[in-house]
């Protein structure tokens, strides 16, 4: 079964992230490596990407069939997404285990949602 697996970030995260040493940020991403391999080699990462910051998003509202773009999310929220895994696991016991391997879990926000199937309607 396919779960998405969201990294979220805030501004307590964001500090966390800054009062780390230059030692500290490198160990933590070849933390984010040593997942990264271990599940490809298990074969249940579909996908994985650590997201740039937030201020570089742009929306895309489409109206009356013409879309553009603005800048930056204009939604007031605390949280935004930093990252995702896109796994392919037994169950949602396993994706709750490797939701848990993520460093960020220690001291931030991850999510997991199951991917829904839409294959009862042939597609």
């Amino acid at each position: 079964m396919k779960y998405l697996i969201l990294i979220r970030g805030n501004e307590a995260t964001l500090q966390y992230w800054k009062r780390l040493s230059h030692e500290q940020r490198v160990e933590a991403t070849r933390a984010y490596a040593v997942l990264n391999e271990k599940l490809e080699a298990s074969g249940e990462v579909l996908a994985h990407e650590s997201l740039d910051d937030p201020s570089t998003t742009k929306r895309v509202p489409a109206r009356a069939g013409q879309s553009m773009s603005t800048d930056g999310p204009f939604a007031e929220v605390k949280e935004h997404l930093a990252g995702f895994y896109l796994v392919d696991c037994a169950d949602l016991d396993r994706a709750l285990e490797l939701a848990g391997q993520i460093p960020e879990a220690a001291y931030g926000l991850v999510d997991v949602t199951p991917v829904r199937d839409l294959s009862h309607l042939g597609l």
